[in-house]
């Protein structure tokens, strides 16, 4: 009995090994593959957009006065000076539209998106004379591209503006106590997502709105990044609203982009965690036999791992070229049905496919579906785990140990 179990194990470990190189090997050809594809479609779609609030300000003049030493005697000088000073946004409505287009590249799948800009901010002038001010706007990236722009003082297109990196500036006169309308629109497209930042000195936010809207239902937000006020699910995505009349904030508005299933690091982790199935496959296997009398030679353990492996091993090298699921289904049905087909000659018909084919279904195939459900997985291994416990100890709980491992052969 004890040569038998040192056998089974050491069929075990070997399977582990094996699983250890296929998963690792996975896991290089991702790698690899990520780093040489996302620069290709980041050249084609360009990076993580991070659009930033436009900055507005003015100048004005003071007279300084500068000593100059001319010999020994000392000469007191004005000059003007001119000082920038930041200009307050005091109103922001802003509209954005994200069209999320997953594309693959090899094994893996990127999250691009097109996204439509506008926003109009007002400028206030409490002053009794006009008051001639700049804005400047920043782009989010300075390789990206940018159709359909449009740039408009008052209403009005500006039609020759100059841009110097990845900026433009333009100077309007904002007339005395007053208030004037800046919009910017463009359309452009980056990957993985999007950001509003409100500026780097900006710690107050006053009469600002802007209304996202998705194609996508699985919305998710990056670390620092603040929660709409107002969210309204429709058919094909959500229509997400940022809202605020006077906010203090350090923090910003971001948009996660939903990541699509990648079947070469989902294969990997599948395949690296293989052997929690296995034993407790091999586990169940052996005491089945042990309490239905059924002889199963360690050579049978053996083959039985090898169509076990086999299941990776095709899903592996099949996520390649067809869907992951079509993949999945492929691979599970050749796996059980080599297990099945081979343990009939040995054990009979219906212990095959009741206690050898069930037992595979269970461990192998539901434990590996497990992983498309990622929050779930480790609950799922868990109960997998206490169910198999629990089973083991009702049906065993009448043997004699002591007899069963005095016995030989």
């Amino acid at each position: 009995m004890f040569k038998k179990i040192a056998a089974i194990i050491f069929i075990y470990f070997c399977t582990v090994i094996a699983w250890v190189f296929l998963g690792s090997t996975m896991h290089f050809r991702s790698t690899n593959q990520d780093v040489k594809l996302k620069g290709a479609v980041r050249q084609l779609w360009g990076s993580s957009q991070k659009q930033t609030a436009p900055e507005f300000y003015y100048f004005t003049e003071r007279i300084e006065k500068v000593e100059k030493k001319e010999g020994d005697k000392i000469i007191q000088e004005s000059r003007a000076v001119r000082e920038k000073n930041g200009l307050a946004i005091h109103k922001s409505d802003i509209n954005v539209k994200i069209d999320l287009e997953h594309r693959r590249k090899g094994l893996l799948w990127y999250s691009t998106y097109k996204v439509d800009f506008k926003g109009t901010y007002t400028i206030l002038n409490e002053k009794d004379t006009a008051r001639e001010t700049y804005v400047v706007f920043s782009f989010p990236n300075v390789g990206a591209v940018y159709d359909n722009f449009e740039f408009a003082i008052a209403g009005q297109p500006v039609e020759e503006i100059e841009i110097l990196g990845g900026q433009i500036s333009q100077k309007f006169l904002v007339p005395p106590g007053g208030s004037e309308e800046i919009s910017i629109s463009y359309s452009s497209q980056g990957l993985d997502e999007w950001w509003y930042l409100f500026g780097e000195d900006v710690s107050q936010v006053k009469n600002f709105k802007l209304d996202m809207e998705t194609n996508f239902k699985k919305i998710d937000f990056p670390q620092d990044s603040i929660s709409p006020t107002i969210k309204k699910e429709e058919v094909s995505g959500w229509k997400l609203t940022w809202q605020y009349t006077s906010m203090l904030s350090g923090v910003q508005i971001g948009m996660k982009l939903p990541q699509k299933l990648n079947p070469g690091p989902w294969v990997g982790k599948v395949t690296l965690w293989a052997w929690v199935s296995l034993f407790l496959f091999f586990f169940l296997v052996f005491i089945i036999s042990i309490v239905k009398e059924i002889k199963i030679h360690p050579m049978h353990y053996l083959f039985i791992a090898m169509a076990y492996f086999s299941f990776h091993l095709l899903l592996a090298y099949l996520v390649d070229h067809i869907s992951i699921h079509l993949a999945f289904a492929i691979s599970a049905v050749v796996s059980i049905f080599l297990v099945i087909s081979y343990m009939r000659i040995i054990v009979g018909a219906k212990n095959a496919f009741l206690a050898i084919g069930l037992s595979q279904f269970v461990y192998l195939i539901l434990f590996s579906y497990t992983f498309f459900f990622e929050k779930f997985t480790g609950l799922a291994i868990t109960i997998l785990c206490i169910v198999t416990l629990f089973i083991v100890m009702q049906i065993t709980a009448r043997i004699n140990w002591e007899e069963m491992f005095s016995k030989k052969g």
